[in-house]
């Protein structure tokens, strides 16, 4: 618990002190360290600040600040601890708190930052045994993980971050991991360094430096490192970069004991290599940097959070985030004097350093860390080896994958085959789980009376959800070969491949890996946005990718083209939709990249790690990972939105009227009658309208409503090519076409259905990826537009015509 949190005459015991710097050392030297009783005295009048005891004379805290120390209370109960009692009767109440407080402090709060690929991830895996998922390509890990693990009688509570390449403002995954680092306020860093990279990955580690947080590095991969004959004298970078090196291969686990023994002595305050750096900027900038904390250290909610040092070198940067965070903090007449001041010197000391260095600030505080980091290495005596070349096999390889001509076929060939193997091999389990949601179906209306309940059970719940489960072995499939990708380091050079084609589209050249997935499944491919970091074309690619026309629209395209088209035309027809699906996809990423989602895109600087075999242990991990993560995602709205659409489809009941003369009088079928005038401009009737309704909860009730409404027949969702059964067909175009429906209106009707709301589960998706309801609600509302004018200008003109 907090300080914060006693009430007047409770004591407690000092567990550990969060905060940064200044305020840290204050508030330590004040008397506020771990072991030591602290007693409530008094509230002032208007309950801040807060009057305490300890050490045998008073001290005032303000709440916010108390709120940065934490406590064991005196009333913590006895079977909190596994101290007994009992056995050390002698021992007083105090030696209790004391105890309980000690193996409180005992929990150590790591987070885990590096650049992507540099097996951040692998040790957070090794480390607890969590599922978090090792990838080979920047962007994995777009949300923290969490897990604990134990050793020399410490627990270490571990976040594994986002990989990122510095703490910029750039990306969301270099803000979310400076959030983290601010506000979270961690006990020590594991700064994951590619030992094969040093150079690279250290620039991160001078920027965790700036930030005056506690830290120790593991330089991953040292087996490799060693294998390829390079050299470094690990005490002097250690001494110089101010924290524990420690030599690691979370492959192996090499190292790891090490790792974790380190990052004790640091929380303890007994690692000889541990001690707070300046990293020298030269005259100019380190002048700007005295000028700006003057300001800042006045402020002390400031000084808790942060490393004024940090603050005023993002200042220099002009760090956008920065200076909205100081602006919107800086409130008040005074405090707005005190920040136009503050920006005022900052534009000062930029231009100074713009004279003096001929570069703007920002160019010269990274050209400063480079320098420093380069004349680190050179006085820790590294040497690169060459007895092994690491990207000699990647070169290879590399020379055939991303050839200028063989490139393009290779990776098709891929794309090809993980389609085929998921769509043929993935038929067999969905079949058998088709077969045993049908026969639960059965049995639940064998054992149960007609009526509303019974319905529910097996039309509603047991029918939604097994619309979502059904899909569940070909989406397996699919995330195993994207991990397989992923992991061996193909991905990147997929994205690498298509980056020209899709940048003309206005997005990253790994938007297309999930828009091929999206032929398939809808969900999946929203989820598979994630590896793109550009938020921009993320957001862009899940916009368009409802337009990619998913395996449950399929039965729908069969059953109105087997009925209005003949047998020469059908594959055209279904052709022509892929087609346009397409066309419609690249002309509003355009317009989105161009007008909509303004903003500039990051760069396309992407890192193509070298080819690694991908452990089966790991690709089973993601596998599992992301089929529980959809099932969990899609399942409950997916559940809630089949009972609603069920509900609207059977009430008002009437047990006397046959299933198409129900659904027409029920509201669903009523919402349909009052939407038909929206619709005369593509030629639909109001069992059409039903029909599209329906189609929101999940596209695979689109085509059985159809053959409900006017054959009674339901049996038009399960084709999934086109029957032999002639007389189906031609018995449901004859009772169509009695009521106006032409084979213009059933084109019309199908272009509608590519473009439109994608169902419920995609909807939620996009919700889950983005985080807000307003690109979720956005999606749902624009793609229905588009479906409405699109198939309104397909009738009309063909009529025309």
């Amino acid at each position: 618990m907090k300080l914060s949190e006693l009430k007047t005459g409770e004591k407690g015991v000092i567990v550990k002190v969060l905060g940064h710097g200044g305020f840290r050392k204050r508030i330590i030297e004040m008397g506020f360290i771990r072991g030591q009783e602290v007693e409530v005295l008094l509230n002032a009048p208007l309950h801040d600040p807060v009057k305490y005891k300890l050490m045998g004379y008073e001290v005032s805290l303000r709440h916010h600040e108390a709120d940065n120390i934490e406590v064991v209370s005196a009333d913590t109960p006895l079977e909190d601890t596994t101290f007994n009692l009992a056995s050390e009767a002698n021992r007083h109440e105090d030696d209790y708190i004391r105890h309980a407080a000690m193996k409180e402090r005992r929990t150590i709060n790591v987070a885990l930052v590096g650049n992507p690929n540099c097996g951040k991830t692998s040790l957070f895996n090794f480390a607890s045994g969590a599922h978090g998922h090792v990838g080979n390509y920047s962007g994995v890990t777009v949300d923290a993980t969490e897990a604990t693990a134990s050793m020399f009688g410490y627990e270490f509570k571990l976040t594994d971050l986002p990989g990122t390449y510095s703490l910029s403002c750039y990306s969301p995954e270099e803000l979310y991991v400076r959030e983290h680092l601010t506000e979270k306020m961690p006990d020590v860093v594991i700064n994951v360094i590619d030992s094969s990279n040093l150079e690279r990955n250290l620039y991160l580690t001078t920027q965790l430096v700036d930030m005056n947080i506690r830290m120790v590095c593991a330089l991953n991969m040292h087996d490799e490192f060693e294998r390829r004959g390079d050299s470094v004298n690990l005490d002097t970078l250690s001494t110089l970069f101010g924290m524990p090196m420690i030599p690691t291969s979370f492959k192996s686990g090499m190292g790891v004991k090490e790792l974790f023994r380190a990052v004790i002595q640091v929380y303890e305050g007994t690692s000889k290599f541990s001690r707070h750096l300046h990293i020298n900027y030269g005259h100019e900038i380190e002048d700007g940097i005295s000028h700006i904390q003057k300001y800042l250290k006045a402020d002390e909610h400031i000084t808790q959070h942060y490393s004024t040092r940090y603050l005023s070198l993002k200042l220099l940067e002009h760090d956008s985030q920065v200076l909205d965070y100081l602006g919107k903090h800086m409130a008040g007449e005074q405090r707005m004097d005190d920040f136009h001041k503050l920006a005022n010197e900052r534009d000062k000391a930029s231009a100074r350093v713009k004279e003096e260095t001929g570069s703007d600030s920002e160019t010269a505080i990274m050209d400063a860390k480079y320098g420093f980091i380069n004349g680190a290495l050179k006085e820790a005596e590294y040497r690169t080896g060459s007895k092994k070349d690491t990207y000699k096999v990647t070169h290879l390889i590399d020379h055939i994958l991303s050839h200028k001509y063989l490139g393009f076929p290779i990776f098709f060939l891929i794309l090809y085959v993980m389609f085929e193997t998921t769509f043929t091999l993935g038929q067999y389990p969905m079949d058998w789980i088709e077969e045993g949601i049908a026969w639960l179906g059965d049995k639940i209306s064998e054992g149960m009376n007609d009526g509303p309940l019974k319905a529910m059970l097996v039309d509603g719940v047991i029918g939604g959800v097994g619309s979502v489960i059904v899909f569940l072995p070909q989406i397996l499939i699919l995330y195993f070969f994207i991990s397989l990708m992923e992991d061996s380091g193909y991905m990147a050079r997929a994205a690498f491949i298509m980056d020209k084609l899709m940048h003309k589209m206005g997005l990253h050249g790994k938007s297309f890996i999930p828009l091929i997935m999206g032929f398939g499944c809808n969900v999946p491919a929203i989820m598979a946005t994630r590896t793109i970091e550009s938020r921009r074309s993320r957001i862009i690619t899940m916009m368009i990718l409802p337009f990619m026309s998913c395996s449950a629209r399929l039965p729908i395209y069969i059953m109105i083209a087997g009925t209005f088209f003949s047998l020469q035309y059908r594959s055209w027809v279904l052709l022509s939709l892929y087609a346009i699906g397409i066309l419609v996809s690249v002309v509003v990423s355009k317009v989105f990249s161009s007008f909509v989602i303004k903003g500039e895109d990051t760069p396309f600087v992407m890192e193509l790690p070298p080819y690694r075999w991908p452990t089966p242990k790991a690709i089973w991990r993601h596998t599992w990972e992301k089929g529980k993560e959809y099932l969990k995602k899609m399942g409950g709205i997916i559940l809630v939105a089949s009972i609603i659409v069920w509900a609207l489809g059977y009430f008002p009941h009437n047990d006397e009227l046959p299933r198409e003369q129900q659904q027409e009088q029920s509201y669903i079928g009523r919402m349909g009658k009052t939407i038909e005038p929206v619709f005369a401009p593509q030629g639909f009737n109001w069992k059409l309208d039903v029909s599209l309704i329906c189609g929101v909860g999940a596209k695979e009730i689109v085509a059985s409503s159809i053959g409900v409404l006017y054959s009674g027949d339901d049996s038009f969702g399960d084709d999934e090519e086109f029957s032999d059964d002639n007389e189906k067909y031609t018995r449901l175009r004859q009772m169509m076409m009695q009521e106006g429906i032409t084979p213009l209106s059933a084109y019309a009707y199908l272009i509608f259905i590519l473009l439109y709301f994608p169902c419920i589960a995609t909807i939620a998706a996009i919700k889950n990826e983005t985080g807000s309801w307003h690109w979720a609600l956005f999606a749902a509302f624009y793609t229905t537009a588009v479906a409405w004018v699109a198939s309104m200008a397909v009738f009309q003109i063909g009529s025309l015509i």
